[in-house]
């Protein structure tokens, strides 16, 4: 219990660094969307213009403690301001409508490459030295193409050539939005291609990893000794040496399902998926700071939440981490 409740505060203190940080980069980030703005009128403007710009995009004379108060107020009653790139909605609004696209898409492709990777992984390293070790510069291979580079490629093979898949989009204009057959079927189908994209690259990383960990743990005392023992094989294979060796994977896990949010950037920007990815890319083009921040922010809070997660179920996965 103390350890959890020592983990509990460094990820409190971790936040509030985290949260003041993403406050400061914008405010010390030379020039601002209402400079450029203002630049393109060439001194044309008159100083109630001016003012009525800086205001109209929310930039504050406050001082900079007065405006990081004001910061901390926002967050806890969900005000990130307004979002530049797509003015006049709200930061938040944005953030709601482009988050469940990726949430949907990248916790699926981040499962399914977990689980394919680990499983192909832990069966590898049972049988190592086999035909199977053929499957790891292959897809360390996978694993090492340019996200944009295979993600154009599987563009121009299956929506180009083949005309099997959409070019890009998340849904068919034709539908409407909701929980209807109809938009379920067609943004599954719009996200085949991203979701391959995502998955394929992704499995090598997990494999490669579970099978060095299944060779490590299949040449400690306690593996050995059940197999000196008769058990099955399947039993050694899972209870002893697969549920130790998953261990780091798990760890590793928690912290991908925490940047989920955050998105596949390049993958949605090439697929021009409506998701946080996309978003954030057009935000960063815009000088969208409030958008940024929410987005950041977001990120941040998820990724400490996972790893806070991934502790507690660590110390239900490993005794070892209850006794010490």
């Amino acid at each position: 219990m103390r350890v959890l409740l020592r983990r509990a505060v460094f990820y409190l203190i971790t936040a509030w660094a985290a949260i003041s940080l993403n406050f400061l980069l914008p405010r010390i980030m030379p020039g601002s969307p209402a400079d450029a703005l203002i630049a393109k009128f060439h001194g044309k403007l008159s100083p109630d213009a001016i003012q009525a710009l800086r205001v109209l995009f929310g930039q504050s004379d406050a001082s900079l403690w007065q405006q990081y108060l004001d910061y901390w107020k926002n967050l806890f009653t969900g005000n990130f301001g307004t979002s530049y790139a797509y003015y006049p909605t709200p930061v938040s609004d944005v953030l709601a409508s482009s988050i469940g696209w990726t949430l949907v898409l990248i916790t699926v492709c981040t499962v399914l490459g977990f689980l394919i990777g680990t499983g192909l992984g832990m069966i590898v390293g049972w049988k190592r030295g086999s035909w199977l070790d053929g499957l790891i510069p292959f897809t360390t291979l996978l694993s090492s193409i340019p996200y944009f580079w295979f993600a154009i490629c599987v563009v121009l093979i299956f929506s180009i050539v083949l005309h099997w898949f959409p070019l890009s989009g998340g849904y068919s204009v034709t539908e409407t939005i909701g929980w209807n057959l109809g938009f379920i079927g067609s943004a599954t189908y719009y996200a085949v291609l991203p979701a391959l994209t995502i998955v394929v690259a992704s499995i090598g990383g997990w494999l490669i990893g579970m099978r060095n960990m299944m060779v490590t743990t299949l040449s400690e005392d306690y593996v050995r000794l059940a197999e000196a023992k008769g058990l099955p094989k399947r039993r050694v294979m899972f209870s002893y040496a697969a549920r130790n060796a998953i261990l780091p994977s798990f760890s590793s896990f928690a912290m991908s399902l925490g940047f989920v949010v955050g998105g596949s950037i390049v993958t949605e920007v090439v697929f021009n998926y409506p998701g946080i990815g996309t978003v954030l890319f057009k935000a960063a083009q815009a000088q969208d700071y409030p958008l940024m921040q929410g987005i950041f922010l977001v990120i941040t809070i998820t990724v400490l939440v996972a790893n806070l997660l991934a502790d507690l179920m660590y110390v239900f996965l490993d005794p070892r981490t209850r006794e010490s």
